[in-house]
């Protein structure tokens, strides 16, 4: 009964609200465009140092979001300019090697003064400006099963925020993907040559493609700082593929795909370990190694998903197949 509540707990959880609208900037990006971004996480990262950094100085919250947004804006452009002509495998290590480079040059001795080094930023040091904002009382909360406190870190008040930023994003995708411009997008994930004939710059509207999708994952790294900590190998390499995971679980290029597929991902590793932990002796397997048998067993079931299902859950195979 305790695996089944923490599960349900997951689902709605600020970390789970967070991944899901990184996974909804990715869709952007892979879902309507077709571009292999293996570096999201260096988006999230730079919407998390820009927040916290912002906040720490003084800045108020609309500023620090402010500065967030044009931190991933100029990622984005410094990104796209050169990368954005490479296709295939080539954008993909492209991508993943810049988003490499912000997590070192965040964790670097020389930067430590106003990234904290390795360390990062503590949470104390900037989530203030936003639990000041919180309605709700500052004392733990229980609602059905559950209990939260009502301001701090993954409280009822973060819970809510970070739901309604995924609400708007899914519906901002869910009205620019029937636009004409998201048309445009599709196309060119489709066959971008047949694009360009027509007229269209393609070069422009990929590099809009990704840096909409990327202030979309610097936002979803500004849910999961608040609810943390500025950490920069909290956003190394297996977060990316956490997040395509989530994206090709529930179904990339569809408006509900993210943020099903995040719930699903997160409820699976709790249930996992919870399971793990109460029938595998310590003998064979340590506390220590329960998480990556668990990631572990995710894996599996995402090479399943691209053999027997590869749209995803909600995916439509007509629309889009990862192993065409």
């Amino acid at each position: 009964m305790d695996i089944v509540l923490d599960a349900l707990g997951t689902m709605m959880a600020p970390a789970t609200a967070a991944f899901a609208l990184a996974a909804i900037g990715l869709n952007f990006h892979f879902g309507l465009t077709g571009l292999l971004n293996m570096g999201h996480a260096g988006f999230m990262l730079l919407g998390m140092y820009g927040y916290g950094i912002s906040t720490q100085h003084g800045a108020p919250i609309w500023m620090a979001l402010i500065i967030a947004i044009i931190a991933a804006t100029i990622f984005g452009l410094l990104l796209g300019w050169p990368t954005l002509k490479l296709r295939g495998d080539y954008l993909a290590i492209a991508t993943i090697s810049a988003a490499e480079l912000v997590r070192y040059l965040g964790r670097s001795n020389t930067l430590q003064g106003l990234t904290g080094g390795s360390t990062g930023i503590r949470g104390n040091d900037f989530k203030f400006t936003f639990e000041e904002l919180s309605p709700l009382p500052d004392e733990n909360i229980t609602i059905l099963f559950w209990t939260n406190h009502g301001t701090k870190s993954s409280s009822w008040w973060l819970m809510i925020v970070a739901w309604v930023f995924v609400a708007l994003f899914a519906l901002l995708f869910w009205q620019l993907a029937r636009s004409p411009w998201g048309r445009v997008l599709k196309g060119i994930r489709e066959d971008e040559d047949a694009v360009r004939s027509l007229g269209k710059n393609v070069y422009s509207y990929k590099m809009q493609a990704l840096v909409l999708g990327g202030v979309i994952g610097a936002l979803g790294g500004v849910i999961w700082a608040l609810g943390a900590s500025v950490q920069p190998d909290s956003m190394g390499r297996p977060t990316t593929f956490w997040l395509w995971t989530i994206l090709l679980l529930g179904g990339a290029a569809t408006v509900f795909g993210p943020i099903l597929g995040s719930m699903i991902f997160w409820m699976s590793l709790v249930i996992i370990k919870g399971l793990a932990s109460a029938f595998i002796p310590s003998s064979v397997l340590s506390p220590v190694e329960i998480e990556p048998f668990s990631l572990v067993l995710v894996g599996i079931a995402l090479m399943c998903l691209v053999i027997f299902r590869p749209q995803g859950i909600l995916g439509n195979k007509r629309e889009l197949a990862f192993n065409d």
